[in-house]
Order: C-alpha cells, then sequence, then structure tokens
C-alpha cells in the first residue's frame, strides 16, 4: 500500500487518558517531575504528545532532545542503508509494538516521540495500553502507521528505551506487589543511566514505586564519607540544616546508637544501612512515629516483606534502575490497510 498523505492522529475522543503514575517521595523537592514552567508545546514535537508527555510528568522538551540523541547515535550522520535498499521510498506499512513476555509497560509516549523524530510524514497511531498497565506475552501495546522505511529506521532506537523503560516498571511492580498491604514504599536511588534518569524514574513510578531525590540539589542525604568530613552525624546533619534550612534532609545510620543521636537533632527521615529486619524494627520502636524511615542494603524481593513488616517507610532499591532486566517487546510489521 501507498499513499501520499497520512493523517497525523495523537489524541482523540476514544483515547486511552493520560494520568501521571504514581508520584515522588517524601524527601524529594522535585515538584513530581515537570513542573509546568515551560510551555510544553515549545518543543518540536506535536502538541498532544507534548501535552500527554507533561501530564505524566515528564519534559516533552527532554524527551524530544533524548529521542534526537538516539536517532542521531544510530544514523551516525547517514541513512538506514538497508531499509533505503530494501523498501520503496513510498511504501507504508503498520508496526504494532508488542509484548513478547509479561510485565508492566512503561515509555510508550517516549517511543512515540522517537517516531515523530523520523518520520518524514504525519502518521496514525493506535494506543492499546497506557504507561503502569501489566501487559501479556503477545498482547499489542502500540500500532503506527507511517512510512515503511522511517517505521524500520526509528524501530531499535524506540524499542531500546521501550524494554529498558518497561523492564525498570516490571521489576518495580514485583517489588510493589511483595509490599502490598505494608505501609512501605519501594523507592529508587540516584544510581541511574546518565541522561535517562528523568526517564527511568518516571518508569519506577509506572511501576507502582516512589522516587527519592531526583538530584543533588532538591535533598539532601547525608551519608557516611559527609559524617567522616564534618565529624560526627549530628554534626553533619547540623551542618545541612544551618545552609539549607528548606530542603528535606536524610540521613544514613549504621546503628542504634546513631538513630537516637540524628533524631535528637531534629531529623526528620533517617536511612537505616544494613540493619537486619530485627535491628529494623528495634529502630521503629525507638523512633515512634518521629521520623520516617527508610532500609537500604541487604534487600531482595525474598527479604522486602520482613522488612516492610518492621513498619519502616520505604525501602531503598537501587537495583530499580541500575540492574533491572529489559521488558522483552518487538515490533512486528505488517501491511497497511
Amino acid at each position: 500500500m501507498t499513499t501520499p498523505d497520512l493523517p497525523l492522529h495523537r489524541i482523540g475522543d476514544d483515547a486511552v487518558s493520560a494520568e501521571p503514575a504514581g508520584g515522588c517521595g517524601d524527601a524529594c523537592a522535585c515538584g513530581d517531575g515537570y513542573d509546568g514552567a515551560d510551555d510544553p508545546m515549545e518543543c518540536g514535537l506535536d502538541p498532544a504528545l507534548a501535552e500527554l508527555l507533561a501530564t505524566a510528568g515528564l519534559d516533552p522538551v527532554l524527551v524530544e532532545d533524548i529521542a534526537h540523541l538516539a536517532i542521531d547515535e544510530d544514523l551516525d550522520g547517514g541513512v538506514d542503508v538497508t531499509s533505503v535498499a530494501t523498501v520503496p521510498a513510498d511504501a507504508v506499512a503498520t508496526g504494532d509494538f508488542t509484548a513478547r513476555e509479561a510485565g508492566t509497560v512503561a515509555g510508550l509516549r517516549v517511543a512515540e516521540a522517537v517516531l515523530s523524530i523520523v518520520c518524514t510524514e504525519a502518521f496514525e497511531v493506535e494506543r492499546h495500553v497506557e504507561d503502569g498497565e501489566r501487559v501479556a506475552a503477545g498482547q499489542k501495546l502500540l500500532s503506527v502507521t507511517t512510512r515503511t522505511r522511517d517505521l524500520l529506521t526509528a524501530e531499535r532506537s524506540a524499542l531500546n528505551l521501550l524494554c529498558r523503560l518497561s523492564g525498570i516498571a516490571t521489576a518495580t511492580r514485583a517489588w510493589a506487589d511483595v509490599l502490598e498491604g505494608t505501609r512501605a514504599r519501594v523507592r529508587d536511588t540516584r544510581k541511574t543511566t546518565p541522561g535517562l534518569r528523568a526517564l527511568e524514574k518516571y518508569a519506577v513510578r509506572c511501576g507502582g514505586g516512589v522516587n527519592h531525590r531526583m538530584s543533588l540539589s532538591d535533598a539532601a542525604l547525608v551519608k557516611d564519607n559527609h559524617v567522616v568530613a564534618a565529624g560526627g552525624v549530628a554534626e553533619a546533619f547540623k551542618l545541612v540544616r544551618a545552609e539549607f534550612p528548606d530542603l528535606p534532609i536524610e540521613v544514613e545510620v549504621d546503628t542504634i546508637a546513631q538513630v537516637t543521636e540524628v533524631l535528637e537533632a531534629g531529623a526528620d527521615l533517617i536511612l537505616l544501612d544494613n540493619f537486619t529486619p530485627e535491628q529494623t524494627a528495634e529502630a521503629v520502636a525507638l523512633v515512634a512515629g518521629r521520623a520516617l524511615l527508610e532500609s537500604s542494603g541487604r534487600l531482595t524481593l525474598e527479604t522486602a516483606r520482613a522488612y516492610a513488616e518492621t513498619g519502616v517507610d520505604h525501602l531503598a532499591v537501587g537495583g530499580l534502575t541500575h540492574s533491572s532486566p529489559i521488558l522483552d517487546i518487538g515490533l512486528d510489521l505488517r501491511e497497511a490497510k
């Protein structure tokens, strides 16, 4: 099938609504992602797509930049030589982004942004699911009708981001499921891929987790090296509080004695580093609700429930963003109707 003009369909009356998924944690001062300070329409993406990204807590300009970077890296100043050689310039096809395995999807609008960078003509999309939904193996996620060459050129870049983000969301969902029924929430760290932090933390929210701080500047985390530099854990906390009185401050401790010390100093969030479940329960009883508590280190899916049942507020899991395997998603090409 060939056609000179394809309709651009971004969102219509029958489209699935895009609601923000999840939210940041108590120690995050990022404003839950995109804050609307810049007009999303100022980016080069389709305005409706930009608005959907903004609604999901993502900066459309950042997403557009990442999409450009991915495509520029893949083309390396040239063209998709295989597609140019094998596909007529005016050929049109439909591609179905399809889950090869069960999981939780994230990054569908990001994949659309990649497509919008590549497509030389307007394209049509059919959205079957939304970010944050659980999907089954074989389930269609997104269908795109456009020039075949463009679709194939965008395929790998779109899938790289979609599979990566969906893998993070899927891993996070497994933790959220284990913690269900407790007060504890799984929370990410700053152990993210350079340049992709906002997207990876968005994927955590899609999976039912919450975000810690987005950067070094929106909240403080006093760790062991800060304690050494300041001359003590309470001293480090007091110095940060004096310099940045309005910022959330979390303090890492590794003994029960330090819990008492930072609690008396006024800490409102305490990170229990490498505590056993028994030590964690002791800390929870000692704090008695006067500060939020987060467990970190020694955490696995197998032990997560034991930690959560002590009454801690958060479980910090760096592996959500630094070690999650991708969710296997493929693009199946078919002739456009």
